[in-house]
This record gives structure tokens, C-alpha cells and sequence, in this order.
């Protein structure tokens, strides 16, 4: 992911502060407690059912399945690229307050995980990356242990962030018509503007049947034209998004801002059905602009025609990041609140987890089942894998079978070691971070950060019916969560607690 100007991601959502209402999508204005005018709600007022409209059946979701365990004596070395990504969780809590049943498919229990900040601790040494550990017995399974592994990107104050030059790419065909598309993307689009600085620059690209340049790159300090040419956007026709996006890139290289932030932010409410239409063939586009230091950020609106598989394999290959826009305080949180994250300090960030065979009997990562990365490839600096925003931070678990202890391994006192290899901008040179993790650091009491971590993961697997789900329940996972409600400035996390009351996992 590259930089992305504070002011700029403080803005793309601003606009929601003032109008989410009780017909939105997302429940989440109470507990989310930024919002002065919610302060005093409570957060089962805001988790008013908003149930009653008709589940859709035109959203696509890629199928897979669960990592398996894996036997330590085969292969005890596992290595999987980070994921940022936010937007399964938000799917999730929209489909939750409808009352819709929620597909195994679009859960990505690494999305949940990453949809919130955890209290890590911050980068020391020049690095721009910190990494923890922590182990304990496992929730579901307790003849087993649970390894969480915490990444922390650097914190950035305001005079280090660069100028920004913005292409939006906005999708204008016939289904966005709907109040939570294109009216809450045009809205969000003005509040985004009214918080650039004055030098960023803004160009403005439309699709639907056919694909039209909206607004020259522009200055912000332009606002009355930037304002004007989004007031005009409409909805209507098929969607050229393959075309579109070519020219998003262009004319993000026509300005590039050389040392600054260069940007597509894509927002759209489903597929390209018209022009470069294969997925293979959009990654081919999106990595190229990529590798020219054009990167990208992908938006998803609305229900019924949501190619979630397609935007989060655009975003991936594009070096961005995949959020779904369920409401106007989900815009505040991707964009203004949480906005420093799209700003990159760790690129092509690689986890490795060396498993000690004589004490671990086999292991399995929790999620990021499309991240897994080959074992050569953590050494190879020429592999793409993922960034990490500023203020960020990521987390991965893995169950662990600890082996029998005899004779001949009682004497062994590490049970793996976690490296961590990252770049602190494309093409420079990576460096390594590694921590062991011994018997003696398993913890009888984890931290609340742990458990909240192990709530959510529990949670996802319910959802996605999980043959490791062991022992989990609802009732299990709100009590771990419950347990690391203390670091929850934005009130998110107390969401996640009264939001699992309200999701069905689809039948059986």
C-alpha cells in the first residue's frame, strides 16, 4: 500500500457524521462513541433490528476451505503474506442487522480479525514495524494452545505525510442508484475534499456504458469546481469498469507525485460486466500500475450485485486495501478516524512461523487461507505480499497440538520462532524482525487483547461451520470478547459483542 495524505482519508467519509440515521444499513452510530452526537446512545439503542428487506442473491462470494492442521514431523514451517483488509467484517454486520443469513464464503476470519486496532506496542530501532507473542491455552480446544502473533506499524505524525494525488474512480451504472451507493459515495466524496490540504490533487473518472473524465487532475484548494463536478454525478447504464480503470491509472501517472502518495480509490457496488471483464485480466492491469507506484484502494456499496471476490483480489494486487462501505460510520472509520492506516510503513510484509517438531506436534493458521505463501518465498524480496498502514495493526492465530512430552524432548524449551521480514518502501531492501516463543511464555491468565482476538476468531469460525471449531459457541466467543473491551476508544469492539446476538449463520 502507498501513502495516503491524512487530511485526505479523514475526508472520503466525513460526510457521515451528520446523517447516519436509524434506516442505515450499519447499527454501529452508538457504539461507534466518536460521534459526539451519539455519545449518549447505548449500544443496544443503536442495535435496533433493521431487519424486514429481502435477503439479496446476486452477491458473489469465492468459496474455500479452512487450513487444515498440519502434521510438525511433514512440514514445520509456515509462512503466509499479512492481510489488512477490513471489508468481510463489515458484510458480516450489515447482513447481521438485516436479519440475512450469512454465507461461510464471505466470512474471512483474518478480515475480522484485522477490522479492528489491537494495543500493541510501537516500533523501536529505526524499524517501522514492531512484533509481539503471546500463548495460552486454546478457548474451544484447551488440550490445546493458541498462538497470536501482533504486528504494530509506526505511528506518523502529520508533517511526515506526503502530498497526495487522488484519482477517484467512480462506478455511475444503473444499480448504484440506491441511497447507500452513490448518494453516500457522492456525499462522502465532498466531506473528503473539504479535509485535503490545499496542494493535494483530485481527479474525478466515471463508468457506466461508457467512461467519461469528470474533473482534470485539480487542486483542493478548488473546491467550488471539485464540489461541482460531484454534484453532477448520476446513475445510469451498463458498467465499462475494465476500460475505466485504465484510465484511472493513466491519469494518476500523468500526475505522479514523486515521493507522495499516488492513488486510485475505486468505488463500486459490484462487477464489470462490459470491456475487460476477467479478473485475471483486471490483475494483469492493477499489478502493472502497481509496480509504477500506482496503487490502489477499493470500496464496495450496497447488496445485490457485490463482486466481493473480484474487488479483493483487485486490492490485493494493487497494493491496497478492501473495505466494504455498509454506512456513513463506516466511511468516518476507513476514512477519517482510522485514515492514517491507507498511509504505508511496511511493504511486501511476510510472516514466518518455524515450528520446533520435537515439542509441536502439528499447528494450523487461523485464516488468511488465500495468503499462504510458499516457504522459499520469505527470503525472496522479489515477492509481492502485503503492506501495513501507518498506526496499524495486524494479527494471525495459530492453533498448536503441543507433542507428548518423553524423555528424549524433555529438555526442549522452544516451541517455534516468529519472523517477520518487511520493506520500509517498495523496492528497497527487506529486513528481518524473529521472536521465540518458549513453554515457559505460555500464560494460566492472557491478556484482555488475547482473548478479545480469540473471541473474534471463534466467532468466525461459527459462522463459517468450521470442522475446528472444537467447543465454540456464541456465549464462548462474547465472553472472550467481553474480556478486552478496556482498548476501545471508537466503541467497536463493544459493537462486535451485541452484534453477535443478531447474526444467522446460513443452515445447515
Amino acid at each position: 500500500m502507498n501513502k495516503l495524505s491524512y487530511f485526505a482519508m479523514a475526508a472520503i467519509c466525513g460526510f457521515a457524521f451528520a446523517s447516519c440515521s436509524g434506516d442505515d444499513d450499519c447499527d454501529s452510530a452508538a457504539p461507534m462513541g466518536y460521534y459526539d452526537n451519539y455519545a449518549n446512545n447505548s449500544p443496544m439503542e443503536a442495535l435496533a433490528d433493521d431487519s424486514g428487506a429481502e435477503q439479496p442473491t446476486g452477491d458473489q462470494f469465492t468459496d474455500f476451505s479452512d487450513n487444515p492442521f498440519i502434521k510438525c514431523d511433514k512440514e514445520s514451517t509456515s509462512t503466509f503474506s499479512v492481510d489488512a483488509d477490513g471489508a468481510s467484517y463489515a458484510i458480516m454486520r450489515k447482513y447481521a442487522n438485516k436479519g440475512w443469513e450469512i454465507s461461510p464464503k464471505s466470512v474471512r476470519i483474518e478480515e475480522f480479525l484485522n477490522y479492528f486496532t489491537y494495543d500493541y506496542a510501537e516500533p523501536t530501532d529505526n524499524h517501522t514495524v514492531a512484533i509481539s507473542t503471546e500463548i495460552a491455552d486454546c478457548p474451544w480446544n484447551p488440550e490445546h494452545k493458541l498462538l497470536r502473533l501482533g504486528i504494530k506499524g509506526k505511528s506518523l505524525s502529520q508533517d511526515q505525510l506526503p502530498k497526495s494525488n487522488y484519482v477517484f474512480l467512480v462506478d455511475v451504472s444503473g444499480s448504484m442508484l440506491d441511497e447507500d451507493k452513490l448518494p453516500l459515495l457522492k456525499s462522502g466524496l465532498k466531506t473528503l475534499v473539504a479535509h485535503l490540504e490545499p496542494e493535494d490533487r483530485i481527479s474525478l473518472i466515471t463508468y457506466s456504458g461508457r467512461v467519461s473524465k469528470e474533473l482534470e487532475s485539480t487542486p483542493a484548494k478548488e473546491i467550488d469546481k471539485i464540489n461541482s463536478a460531484i454534484s453532477r454525478l448520476s446513475a445510469e447504464g451498463s458498467t465499462n469498469g475494465g476500460q475505466a480503470l485504465i484510465d484511472a491509472y493513466k491519469e494518476a501517472l500523468a500526475n505522479y507525485v514523486e515521493g507522495g502518495n499516488n492513488r486510485v480509490i475505486l468505488g463500486t457496488d459490484g462487477d464489470f460486466n462490459v470491456g475487460i471483464t476477467s479478473t485475471e485480466d483486471l490483475l494483469k492491469v492493477v499489478e502493472e500500475y502497481a509496480d509504477k507506484g500506482i496503487f490502489t484502494t477499493v470500496c464496495g456499496f450496497g447488496s445485490g450485485n457485490l463482486n466481493d471476490g473480484m474487488m479483493e483480489a483487485v486490492s490485493n494486487r494493487g497494493n491496497g486495501t478492501y473495505e466494504y462501505i455498509d454506512c456513513e460510520n463506516q466511511m468516518m472509520k476507513v476514512f477519517v478516524h482510522e485514515r492514517s492506516k491507507l498511509i504505508s510503513v511496511a511493504c511486501d510484509s511476510k510472516c514466518q512461523v518455524k515450528f520446533n517438531p520435537a515439542v509441536v506436534e502439528s499447528y494450523r493458521l487461523i485464516g488468511y487461507e488465500n495468503r499462504v505463501m510458499n516457504n522459499e518465498d520469505f527470503d525472496n524480496d522479489a515477492k509481492d505480499a502485503g503492506e501495513i498502514g501507518s498506526g496499524q495493526t495486524i494479527t494471525a492465530l495459530y492453533e498448536i497440538v503441543l507433542a507428548e512430552e518423553t524423555t528424549e524432548n524433555a529438555n526442549e524449551t522452544k516451541i517455534a520462532t516468529f519472523d517477520f521480514r518487511y520493506k520500509k518502501q517498495l523496492g528497497d531492501q527487506s529486513y528481518l524482525l524473529s521472536l521465540d516463543v518458549q513453554k515457559s511464555d505460555v500464560k494460566a491468565e492472557p491478556s484482555g487483547e488475547f482473548s478479545f482476538a480469540a473471541g473474534v476468531a471463534a466467532y468466525g469460525m461459527i459462522l463459517r461451520n468450521s470442522p475446528y471449531k472444537g467447543n465454540a459457541t456464541i456465549t464462548l466467543a462474547k465472553e472472550l470478547a467481553s474480556k478486552g473491551l478496556t482498548f476501545d476508544e471508537l466503541k467497536l469492539r463493544d459493537e462486535f459483542v451485541h452484534i453477535m446476538d443478531k447474526a444467522k449463520p446460513l443452515a445447515k
